[in-house]
């Protein structure tokens, strides 16, 4: 029968742990482990929340339907391919149930969870480990090639924690050549790309194909808790069978009809938040090449993979940055990754900038 059990690898964002052991608030704390938007959450979004408290006092809609039909309407597809979810956990802890996966293929290094979940569910599991000599950038080709029988594959795009993406046309033409194979693809990061809207494949329509949008990242609400599932109208129904009534709250119902009603009622929010991203991240990236001990990894999200090339391992790294009250992610977890990886996500221009210069005197 498949396990269950806490999170078997775990998170970044632990800054409640973080806090208590160098007595201090979490409010303290910045915490470059967490990816959500570094231009923080979604405008106008706390002052809505604050003026609708009341809808506590009802159960919120049993499965999410008018939100379901906002989202559909946003992105011009139809209701019965989507489903709204208590975040994108919830689909990728029940996708490998639902599915009856057999065996998985995983593009790694990446997030941990698609791993845990198949483990979780007792499934044979194998990983493409993508190579730091090409920049941990995938090669479609050579994906492919691990594709023996193989019924599920779970791609990460941009991939976490390594930034790299593979475009929309090259994901599109592997999905067409093995339609007997599912394709999970985690878009969380996507809206933080310049190249979302060639890229993301919510409208694409293939009937092998399952992408996961988290409202999380970019409208910075992961406390809230909301993820969308786009996939098949058959797959949607698969899923309806387990699916649990109200599992997105009440608060989070509202706050998604308000995100996509009125702060995505045009393209200002991610636009704005696309062209902060790129600026900070190049100007990150180039702050750290000039630190000999440091490489990082060309990115397209809203994050950076470093390597720390002497002196230190990764856990020593974050616990002396722990100490100035800065959270980095250790990645020394990530299935293909060594304990000399470090993610940095950004935050405002001053902080990007003061923990560059923190990490330039810590390795002077």
């Amino acid at each position: 029968m498949p396990g269950s059990g806490p999170m078997i690898r775990g998170h970044g964002g632990n800054i409640y742990d973080i806090a208590q052991s160098i007595g201090c608030s979490p409010n303290d704390i910045i915490d470059m482990s967490n990816n959500t938007n570094p231009l923080g959450i979604a405008p106008g979004l706390i002052e809505y929340l604050k003026e609708n408290l009341v809808v506590i006092n009802n159960h919120p809609e049993v499965d999410s339907k008018g939100l379901v039909k906002v989202f559909a309407s946003h992105h011009k597809i139809s209701e019965d391919r989507v489903l709204a979810g208590n975040g994108t956990t919830q689909f990728i802890y029940t996708l490998p149930l639902i599915l009856k996966i057999k065996k998985a293929l995983i593009v790694g290094p990446t997030y941990a969870d698609y791993g845990d979940a198949c483990q979780m569910h007792e499934i044979d599991c194998q990983y493409f480990m993508a190579r730091e000599a090409e920049l941990f950038q995938p090669n479609i080709m050579d994906i492919s090639a691990c594709f023996s029988d193989v019924d599920t594959v779970f791609i990460c795009n941009p991939n976490n924690p390594t930034g790299s993406l593979i475009t929309g046309t090259d994901l599109v033409k592997l999905f067409e050549a093995y339609p007997k194979i599912r394709f999970l693809v985690d878009e969380s990061y996507l809206p933080f790309t310049e190249e979302y809207d060639e890229t993301t494949l919510i409208q694409a329509g293939l009937s092998n194909v399952i992408v996961i949008n988290s409202f999380s990242k970019i409208f910075g609400i992961p406390g809230l808790r909301l993820g969308f599932l786009i996939a098949s109208s058959e797959i949607i129904e698969q899923f309806k069978r387990l699916y649990q009534p109200w599992c997105v709250n009440s608060l989070a119902q509202i706050a998604g009809h308000f995100l996509l009603e009125h702060v995505l009622a045009d393209d200002n929010f991610l636009k704005k938040t696309q062209a902060f991203v790129v600026n900070e991240r190049h100007l990150l990236e180039v702050s750290l090449k000039n630190t000999k001990s440091l490489k990082p990894f060309p990115s397209m999200a809203s994050f950076i993979l470093i390597k720390i090339k002497k002196d230190f391992n990764a856990a020593q790294l974050c616990s002396i940055m722990a100490k100035h009250r800065v959270l980095l992610r250790d990645c020394s977890n990530f299935t293909g990754l060594s304990d000399r990886f470090v993610r940095i996500s950004l935050k405002s221009s001053e902080i990007n900038a003061m923990v560059a210069d923190k990490l330039r005197e810590i390795f002077a």
